[in-house]
């Protein structure tokens, strides 16, 4: 028997051991996946906004996976940190261990006043409203008025989206209690989305795009002047000499042009104003009372490689909440060697290097293999390759001698995990929660929460 341990249970993590077992070479292998946190499916559950629910039912399909009876869902159990199992003790319990452990900071900005009062990543305001149990459920009071949004990807979308909903549209959603009141009393009604290029090298997907101009109480404004700056804009269908811009860009570009289109709102108008900005770079984040008031931008322009330079000028927007969303970072594994230049473990097709060779019974798939890329079902194929090279090395792996009952082992050493059982309490006690608040199932926002409902403790 094969004994292969999987960190991280997000889609890379559950399509590694899907791929394990879907393979036929080495026919007994035993999966555990391990996870920090009690609960499954990483980001799906934790990072995809709570009004997406077709993206959120991908649940199911995870769901499926760690059902297999050779499958073993172990969570509540760190891997590195202070306090986690290390590396090396793990290898004591499997013959391989795959780390799918993603890419868990954002990127800073890199400009003064970006640790001000007010001013978030935007991954902690997503944990925030997806009931991350690391998040504080007070963590955003929402008094700003306004509020900036710092990046043209579909997490900057996500995020601005949010503010600019209602609280009543998300009720039906598992928004934590906390938080739905929370957005219920928003003071926020103009809310900046902001890219230092142009529109034709924004990240964001159309769908995602198309859904900010179907909120039913807001309204879009982009300013045609700032599309004008982006040489593609006008000739999206390319010209002599200029390949045509791909189909996704060439979508967003007419959704963007039909938004510049409209007229923009008056003061009589209700509701929220969602503003897309276009080459402005953020430069300084402005300080009044102690609290982040503003941004301030240097303007851009084309630079004609492809890139942007600064042209001197610079614009200030005001916002009591800045959330910046410029992308992901890997963060390192206390005991694996990491690359700091890219974010990512060291590998070769999946076998994590030390000292520049292969590291016997170690590998990784996911963001922390390949970086912060492709979508969600860019991780079959990654964990497809990975799995690929642990199967040719099995023979030799299974040589060696490993623990017989690693969850045992497990709370030998102080550890409590969270099997399946526990899960699927969790589950129950959050359908028991939002059947009392006259809603679907709520998600319990804490770690006391989680891990007394895993035992049967929620009363």
């Amino acid at each position: 028997m094969l004994r292969v341990a999987v960190v991280g249970s997000g889609p890379s993590g559950v399509y590694t051991a899907q791929s394990l077992l879907q393979q036929s070479l080495v026919p007994d292998v035993r999966v555990h996946v391990l996870d920090r946190l009690p609960t499954p499916y990483g980001l799906v559950r934790y990072g995809v906004a709570p009004d997406h629910e077709k993206i959120k039912s991908l649940q199911n399909s995870l769901r499926a996976v760690l059902e297999d009876e050779r499958i073993t869902f172990v969570g509540h159990v760190e891997v590195g940190g202070a306090e986690g199992l290390s590396p090396a003790r793990l290898k004591e319990l499997y013959h391989a261990v795959v780390y799918c452990v993603g890419a868990a900071t954002d990127r800073p900005l890199g400009v003064p006043g970006e640790d001000l009062p007010g001013s978030f990543s935007a991954t902690e305001f997503v944990s925030w409203y997806s009931a991350h149990p690391d998040t504080a459920a007070d963590g955003f009071a929402l008094r700003a008025r306004s509020a900036v949004v710092v990046g043209v990807g579909n997490v900057a979308v996500d995020v601005a989206r949010i503010l600019a909903r209602g609280a009543d549209e998300l009720r039906s959603t598992d928004v934590p209690r906390a938080a739905l009141h929370t957005l219920s009393g928003s003071r926020v009604r103009d809310v900046h989305i902001v890219g230092r290029r142009g529109p034709s090298q924004a990240r964001f997907t159309t769908k995602e795009l198309r859904e900010l101009g179907a909120l039913p109480r807001a309204h879009l404004v982009v300013d045609p002047a700032e599309l004008a700056l982006d040489p593609a804009y006008a000739a999206p269908a390319g010209g002599p000499g200029t390949p045509p811009l791909p189909a996704v860009v060439r979508r967003n570009l007419e959704v963007l042009r039909g938004w510049a289109a409209d007229p923009p709102p008056t003061a009589a108008d209700r509701g929220r104003r969602i503003r897309l900005r276009f080459f402005l770079r953020p430069a300084e984040l402005l300080e009044r009372g102690g609290r982040v008031a503003g941004v301030r931008f240097a303007r851009t322009a084309p630079d004609g490689s492809g890139g942007v330079r600064d042209t001197g000028a610079y614009e200030d927007i005001e916002a009591q909440l800045v959330l910046r969303a410029v992308g992901y970072r890997g963060m390192p594994l206390p005991g694996l060697p990491f690359d700091p230049a890219h974010g990512t473990v060291p590998h070769l097709a999946g076998r994590v290097l030390r000292g520049g060779e292969p590291a016997p019974g170690e590998y990784v798939a996911g963001w922390i293999k390949r970086g912060p890329t492709g979508v969600i079902g860019s991780n079959r194929s990654c964990a497809k390759e990975t799995v690929a090279s642990l199967i040719e090395d099995a023979p030799l792996l299974a040589r060696r001698s490993v623990t017989a009952d690693p969850l045992s082992a497990l709370r030998e050493w102080g550890l409590r995990p969270v099997e399946w059982d526990g899960w699927l309490s969790i589950e129950r006690a959050e359908a028991a929660l939002g059947r009392s608040l006259g809603r679907g199932p709520v998600k319990i926002p804490d770690w006391a929460g989680l891990l007394d409902a895993a035992r049967g403790d929620s009363g």
